[in-house]
């Protein structure tokens, strides 16, 4: 028996946990303590389908609450989690009380990164990252005309797409010279940049922010001003400028904390007792021979397999390819691989840019790093073995789509 688990975080990488668990047979306590009064959830629609109301609010939730009680999960909610007690493993939380663990499951996730100018706080500057955000954020998005959204990331150019949808005005401030720049670069950029400018999104690159302004009550914003002296006017700016994990639980135990909370590939800390999922976790990774942690919606999905597997006392290491997707406007995309610090020294593009309707991939002396599809389905396979293969490929065969890419592996 593996003993009571406690797991400290209840976004979707702490609802797969505890399914794992059962699924792989564990039959002893857990006990799942949530910050927020909401069951746990998924990220994704937040920012998508249903920030743009195409989705039912009861949809984004992993599982009901007749789930977890059918299942023998207690869920706590509203609870934050202070300490770890490593020597006597227990978590202790705001009230004082302790939770005892045989093994613990640190979830907590990634908080957003905050806007440091002055009228940073303003009311109407707004963050997305809970479903609270969400609800705040669709309703003030259908009365709004003007909104400013600071950041060109995935999140930031999937709020400037609902916005739109929602018949907005929008401007979206980006310090690089095209969104998704240290993601993408320059060619593919270039795709998502024409994307929004096709549908009118005032798009400032190279631009930074100053300075949130006013508006005449001195409390609700009323612009963003950039370095140039520009004021953009804005009824709502979404401060989109990436997230910082949360691992203050860790290293206030003393485990090991670097650009995230280090576990092997097992998801195990220091202490084999504690392990690590989702946005927090910088994993061994078999395939790429380092430590890797990605905030995307895979790896809360599937680590928490191999976490209940450790648990239980199975060799079953992580090693899945990162991936991640996205939906803006009429494009669909699909992203999967890991360039890594050495960098890329190829981008082979096959299809249309124009479209677009293409598969790209960025190489390293002709092997396949990564690739992404835009508006072309059913090759995820695919480019995920060229990339396990590690083969050297013919790169004018790759950019062919007369090719069938599963000859070229």
């Amino acid at each position: 028996m593996a003993g009571r688990v406690v797991v400290v975080g209840g976004g979707l990488a702490g609802a797969k946990t505890v399914e794992a668990l059962r699924d792989g047979g564990h039959d002893d306590g857990i006990l799942l303590l949530k910050l927020g009064t909401d069951l746990p959830y998924e990220r994704p629609p937040l920012s998508k389908g249903y920030l743009q109301g195409a989705d039912e609010r009861s949809s984004v939730f992993v599982h009901d609450a007749a789930w977890y009680a059918e299942h023998d999960v207690e869920v706590r909610l509203g609870v934050q989690a202070t300490a770890l007690d490593l020597p006597g493993r227990d978590v202790i939380d705001t009230s004082g009380l302790r939770h005892g663990y045989d093994h613990v499951v640190l979830a907590t996730g990634s908080a957003p990164r905050r806007l440091d100018v002055p009228g940073g706080d303003l009311r109407g500057v707004v963050y997305l990252r809970t479903l609270d955000d969400s609800d705040r954020l669709r309703a003030a998005l259908g009365a709004t005309s003007r909104v400013v959204v600071i950041g060109g990331g995935w999140i930031g150019l999937e709020v400037a797409a609902a916005a739109r949808a929602a018949d907005c005005q929008v401007a979206v401030v980006v310090r690089d010279r095209a969104p998704l720049l240290g993601v993408l670069g320059d060619r593919l950029a270039g795709v998502f940049a024409d994307l929004h400018r096709a549908h009118d999104v005032d798009l400032r690159t190279s631009a930074d922010v100053v300075r949130v302004v006013a508006s005449g009550d001195g409390a609700h914003v009323g612009g963003v001003e950039l370095a140039d002296g520009e004021i953009l006017p804005a009824d709502l700016v979404v401060v989109g400028i990436g997230a910082t994990p949360r691992v203050g639980l860790a290293r206030d135990a003393g485990l090991a904390v670097e650009d995230g909370v280090l576990v092997d590939a097992h998801l195990r800390t220091a202490d084999p007792r504690v392990l690590a999922v989702g946005d927090i976790a910088r994993a061994a990774h078999p395939f790429y021979g380092t430590h890797v942690r990605v905030e995307h919606w895979a790896n809360a999905l599937n680590q928490p397999t191999t976490a209940a597997a450790t648990i239980l006392g199975r060799d079953e290491p992580y090693d899945e390819l990162p991936y991640f997707f996205t939906d803006q406007y009429d494009l669909g995309m699909e992203y999967v691989g890991w360039i890594g610090p050495g960098g890329y020294d190829e981008v082979v593009v096959r299809g249309d840019l124009e479209g677009p309707e293409l598969v790209a991939f960025w190489l390293r002396e002709g092997r396949v790093l990564a690739g992404m599809n835009v508006n072309v389905w059913d090759v995820v396979d695919d480019v995920r073995a060229l990339i396990r293969s590690r083969a050297q490929v013919d790169t004018t065969a790759l950019a062919d789509t007369s090719v069938p890419l599963a000859d070229l592996a």
